[in-house]
Formats: C-alpha cells, sequence, structure tokens
C-alpha cells in the first residue's frame, strides 16, 4: 500500500486482463475492477525554460500518442471506488514492453504505439509445421521485433506429426538454432516437446504470438487441461480487426508463471525502427554492421563492398533470412 499527501490511499496492484474500456486488477489476492483516470490519456505540457526561472504551469494537454496508456502486464497505482470498483492514477515505470505499429485507417494516417504486454519474459513466436505451412518472414517479423525491444524470444513449431522428414522445414529450424534462437518441435497429439515448452514457461511471464489456425489453443489445452479454451474465452471477444489488444488476460500456468495470448495477428508492424537500425535486430547480420564499404551509410542492398551481402554470398547468412530483411525494409 502507497499513501499520498491528500488522504487518497493509493494501493499497488498489476493488471492481469482488460477489456474494451475495463481493466482487472490483482491486489492482495483480489481481483478489482478498474477504470482509469483521465490524466492517464494526457500529456501535460510545462514551457521550456531555466525551471528556476518560472513557476511551472501547464501551457497545453496534448492527447497521448499510443491507443492505451495501460497495458496487461502494468503494475499501477489505484484508488478505491468504494463500490468494489477502483480507478488506476498512474502507471508504475515498465521494465519492458513488446509492442507493434498500430494498424493505419486510411493512407496519410499517424500509426500508433499498440503496446501488447509489459513486464514479461520472453515472446514465444509460434508457427505451424503445416496446415498452414510455415510464414518463415511472419516470423522473422516477430523476432525483429523482439530484438528491437530487448526482449528474448524462442520459437515454437506446433503440429510437427502432420510433417515426414520434410527436408527444407528442418534446414530452417537448423538456421535459426544456428543464429542462437531456441527452437522446439511440438505435436499436441503426440506429446512431443510439451515437456520441453513447459519447462521453459514454468516461472516466467510469456507472449505468444502466431497467426489463427496455427494451434496455439490445441497446444495450451494440451500444456494444461483448459488452458486454450480460457484463452479463447477471451480472445472470441475481440474478433481479428485492428484492435487485437483491447481484451487480453494473464492466464496463470499451475508450474507458476503465466501465458497471454495475442489473437492471430496477421500483420506485425515493427514500431519506432528506422531502415538503417533493421540489421541490428538479425543476430547473425549485427556483428557486420559498420563493416560495409559505406560504413554504416549501407543499405546492404545493391551498393558495392557490402559485408551483408558478401555473406550471404559466402553461404554465411541464409539467402531467405536475407530476403525477409529487405522486404522488412521496404
Amino acid at each position: 500500500m502507497h499513501n499520498s499527501g491528500n488522504d487518497t490511499t493509493k494501493y499497488t496492484g498489476f493488471v492481469y486482463k482488460k477489456t474494451i474500456g475495463n481493466y482487472f486488477v490483482k491486489a492482495d489476492g483480489r481481483s478489482i475492477p478498474c477504470s482509469i483516470s483521465t490524466k492517464l490519456r494526457r500529456i501535460l505540457l510545462y514551457p521550456i525554460a531555466d525551471p528556476n526561472s518560472i513557476r511551472p504551469h501547464v501551457v497545453g494537454v496534448k492527447d497521448i500518442d499510443v491507443i492505451d496508456p495501460v497495458a496487461v502486464g502494468d503494475r499501477v497505482y489505484f484508488i478505491d471506488a468504494q463500490d468494489g470498483s477502483g480507478m488506476i492514477v498512474e502507471v508504475l515505470p515498465r521494465q519492458n514492453k513488446f509492442v507493434r505499429r498500430s494498424a493505419v485507417p486510411m493512407p496519410g494516417a499517424h500509426p500508433f504505439e499498440q503496446v501488447i504486454v509489459t513486464n514479461l519474459d520472453q515472446v514465444v513466436a509460434v508457427m505451424s509445421a503445416a496446415q498452414p505451412a510455415p510464414k518463415w518472414n511472419l516470423l522473422d517479423r516477430y523476432l525483429a521485433s523482439a530484438e528491437s525491444l530487448d526482449l528474448s524470444a524462442l520459437i515454437c513449431i506446433t503440429k510437427i506429426d502432420l510433417v515426414q522428414a520434410d527436408e527444407d522445414l528442418m534446414a530452417e529450424i537448423e538456421n535459426y538454432r544456428s543464429i542462437g534462437y531456441p527452437v522446439i518441435l511440438t505435436s499436441a497429439t503426440t506429446g512431443a516437446g510439451l515437456d520441453e515448452l513447459k519447462t521453459v514457461l514454468a516461472n516466467r511471464i510469456s507472449v505468444f504470438c502466431g497467426k489463427s489456425g496455427v494451434g496455439k489453443t490445441t497446444l495450451l489445452n494440451a500444456l494444461q487441461p483448459g488452458l486454450g479454451l480460457r484463452v479463447n474465452a477471451v480472445n472470441t471477444l475481440t474478433g481479428k480487426g485492428k484492435h487485437t489488444t483491447s481484451n487480453l488476460e494473464m492466464v496463470p500456468l499451475d508450474s507458476g508463471g503465466s501465458v497471454v495470448d495475442t489473437p492471430g495477428m496477421r500483420e506485425f508492424g515493427l514500431w519506432e525502427v528506422e531502415d538503417p537500425d533493421l540489421a541490428q535486430f538479425f543476430p547473425e547480420m549485427r556483428p557486420l554492421v559498420g563493416r560495409c564499404k559505406f560504413g554504416l551509410d549501407c543499405n546492404h542492398d545493391i551498393e558495392p563492398g557490402c559485408a551483408i551481402r558478401n555473406a550471404v554470398t559466402a553461404g554465411k547468412i541464409s539467402e531467405r533470412r536475407y530476403q525477409s530483411f529487405l522486404r522488412m525494409k521496404d
């Protein structure tokens, strides 16, 4: 508990679930439905001057440049509304956040930062081995996003029972492993890989991302009975529009830790990643940044003396990952 000076007691809790306009905060073993203070939606603008020369006064108010200032995973201060509910008045500093660019409703419109989950331990990128076929370029987007946010990521391949000795699939998997990403091959049907996955999820906060149809619900149900169904109950409220972050829940695991599922994001735009920075978020390219003939000015596309393109030609960087990198720059 945290007391403020004006006799309004502020309590500490964390946001474990949200639906449109409602936030659910866990505090002292209770779940408190909360609204949010209008102050959280605005940034107060102060004049830029020597702070000693003028008394601080607000010169303007600007709407905050995010879709929603409160995310699942946030630690918050809230006040008791005396009717069983509360009001969130402050979001405490975040250790990290998993974000994406919002969908843009029309050409020329301004994208916003969509914060999906905060204060997490790892990103679990889920791809199916078949039905649907793996979308490696989308996986590269998830991984580059995690790298840009300094989050650790692992790759989970589902439905491995549907493929028999698929050389192309195994070559891609070996490539990701050689880069340094852990890859777990799972099947909810045969139980393959489930123990390994349980171990890496235990006592950690994990966010699952992957397209609809890759078998996340079935996988979660196989990990813990009813888990996928519970996650799905939240997702069905959402549909598949641009507000995929409106309804989310952090679901606890029996083994400790919890998972948050992001309802089938078909698009995944990286937020605040400039073109020249992109190679930094491909671990196999990172050591070569700055070593091109044109140094940091190299676009790693058609320039002569590009260290990254030379590494692709020499077979040290996968041609497919390189093409994925170029597509992301466009």
